[in-house]
């Protein structure tokens, strides 16, 4: 029934235009948009849209939710299911945004999470600037939503439900290879992923998903089995789009003395950078 009725609201949604200005937001908040062919671009829009109006977006810590916010964030967890389907985030129907990097009660700074329960938490600021440097291998909102993809089997273990059954066995040969040598600090691994990944499997995919799709170049040269099997999961081929020559310019990144993005008024290293 459940089932039924999102899929008549995605067509309801997806015969909406999208407004001018998610496009604009898009265009200047999220550097990989830019360098989508005009036709993926049309496509994008239309899935952020889609995705946008149908998660419900929480401010958090006095944040007002704008439609910045819900294109930008959007934008993040279409990237992942281009090539999928929006069906992969049925059972995610929140999503919490703070305006600064929220700590937990047993200390630590938080960029962002994702419940099993169907939310994700993300700290604004941290989103920003994971979109501000496409090719750092450090992206926020990749991250988590690749958790939530994680999570549709029914747990967080680093393994999503693959496209058919013949992928898992090379899925888990590279996983399992690449993740030990995250591990043991082999040259290959540190020199494409974050050192971060080698907590367990579940960080190892969602840190491997930001890498994919963040230095695909990388990957592709360096990891070569491991971006083989996340290509047959996401899809498409990003290093064969991630030629510098063809590249965007980079927005420039935050800098620590820069106005911080919260809208606090303070200065970033003194609020969201601390």
């Amino acid at each position: 029934m459940f089932g039924i009725w999102r899929a008549w609201r995605r067509r309801r949604l997806a015969r909406e235009p999208v407004p001018d200005t998610w496009r604009a937001i898009l265009a200047s908040r999220v550097p990989f948009y830019r360098n989508l062919p005009a036709a993926e671009q049309e496509r994008f829009c239309e899935l952020v849209w889609i995705f946008g109006r149908e998660k419900h977006f929480i401010g958090a810590g006095g944040l007002e939710i704008t439609d910045e916010h819900r294109a930008v964030i959007s934008a993040c967890a279409v990237r992942l299911a281009m090539n999928l389907d929006l069906s992969r985030y049925d059972r995610l129907t929140e999503i919490l945004v703070y305006p600064y990097v929220y700590t937990h009660p047993e200390g630590g700074a938080i960029f962002g999470e994702a419940h099993a329960w169907g939310t994700v938490v993300l700290s604004w600021p941290a989103v920003l600037q994971g979109l501000a440097d496409p090719g750092d291998g450090l992206e926020t909102g990749a991250h988590e939503f690749a958790h939530v993809l994680d999570r549709v089997d029914g747990a967080f273990d680093g393994t999503p439900e693959l496209r058919a059954r013949a992928d898992y066995a090379p899925w888990v040969e590279a996983m399992s290879r690449r993740f030990l040598g995250l591990q043991r600090r082999q040259k290959a691994e540190r020199r494409v992923l974050r050192r971060y990944g080698a907590t367990n499997e579940a960080e190892f995919f969602a840190v491997a998903t930001e890498s994919f799709f963040e230095k695909p170049r990388q990957m592709k040269e360096r990891t070569p089995d491991l971006y083989a099997v996340l290509q047959a999961f996401y899809g498409g081929d990003p290093a064969a789009t991630a030629d510098p020559a063809q590249a965007v310019p980079r927005p420039r990144k935050i800098q620590r003395n820069d106005p911080c993005p919260c809208g606090s008024g303070k200065k970033y290293k003194r609020c969201c950078g601390r």
